[in-house]
């Protein structure tokens, strides 16, 4: 998306921890620290290029509670606020052959519910404990050129429509 010319914020939610989504605890203490941080940037922000592995095939709880969270009201905004509108494409990958397949399938319907619309293409990088290298790119130079290109698609989709 960079290389496309989107101005890119780079998110790892192990930066941003939570507690386990709550409505009892959501109606005591409100929206945790973190999650007004991430809401915010969601905020600044109008495109997500989701990358996540698959846990037992299906997107990891991380990922599911950050949306939980993101998803209420905060002071100021209304519900879903940091998601309608939104564009989004998928990657994922897992130790397994079929890559991340499963996950994705699964997260479409979750992010059509908050008013994400999720451009078709994605990318499943399988076999992940040998898919990339120290630094965290991609081995295969097939994978690293339909990274970019997914990217690329999203960059082109907010210019068109944003």
């Amino acid at each position: 998306a960079r290389e496309s010319g989107a101005d890119v914020t780079f998110i790892d939610l192990k930066d941003f921890p939570m507690p386990l989504y709550d409505g009892d605890l959501e109606d005591k203490e409100g929206l945790p620290v973190n999650g007004r941080k991430l809401k915010d940037i969601f905020l600044q922000n109008q495109g997500l290029l989701i990358a996540s592995p698959e846990n037992n095939g299906s997107f990891t709880a991380v990922l599911k509670n950050t949306i939980d969270w993101l998803s209420r009201p905060a002071e100021g905004y209304p519900p879903l606020e940091c998601f309608v509108n939104k564009y989004a494409v998928l990657m994922g990958t897992s130790v397994g052959y079929w890559g991340a397949v499963r996950s994705l399938i699964q997260l479409r319907p979750v992010f059509a519910h908050i008013k994400v619309t999720v451009l078709p293409e994605h990318i499943n990088i399988p076999n992940a404990e040998t898919a990339f290298e120290s630094d965290g790119s991609l081995k295969d130079k097939k994978h690293h050129e339909a990274a970019k290109e997914l990217g690329k698609k999203l960059t082109d989709t907010l210019k068109k429509n944003g």
